[in-house]
């Protein structure tokens, strides 16, 4: 399980450790009942408080990725199809967000960014 925190993130270390697992359950990296380090495993890996740790965890588990079963640890949760769908829908409107916000602050015009959409969707 890789996770790697950046100090010169904008983001904090909890919210990096969410990221970085929510995008590998939702690419399917990590799989339905698998299990996730343990908090202070992780945290001692990655060298963090293991309230840092939960923190991600329990936002994880909030969110629908992670369900916690006491005793056993945290096992990636059963998700629907659709879901897993909407999450990855969700993901790439946030990142074409990122991009467009880009493109406006470079000065493209809504045709422009299409255009490059459309360049990089075709590319194999």
């Amino acid at each position: 399980m890789n996770v790697i925190i950046s100090n010169s993130s904008e983001n904090p270390i909890y919210k990096q450790i969410y990221d970085q697992f929510r995008n590998q359950i939702v690419t399917g990296i990590l799989k339905e009942g698998e299990a996730l380090p343990s908090i202070r495993k992780l945290a001692r890996e990655i060298n963090v408080s293991v309230i840092t740790t939960k923190k991600a965890y329990d936002d994880l588990e909030r969110d629908g990725f992670v369900a916690s079963v006491g005793g056993k640890g945290t096992f990636v949760s059963s998700q629907s199809l659709e879901f897993l769908r909407e999450q990855k829908m969700k993901m790439v409107e946030e990142k074409l967000a990122e991009a467009v916000a880009e493109a406006k602050i470079l000065g493209l015009t809504c045709e422009e960014t299409e255009q490059m959409l459309e360049l990089l969707f075709r590319e194999e």
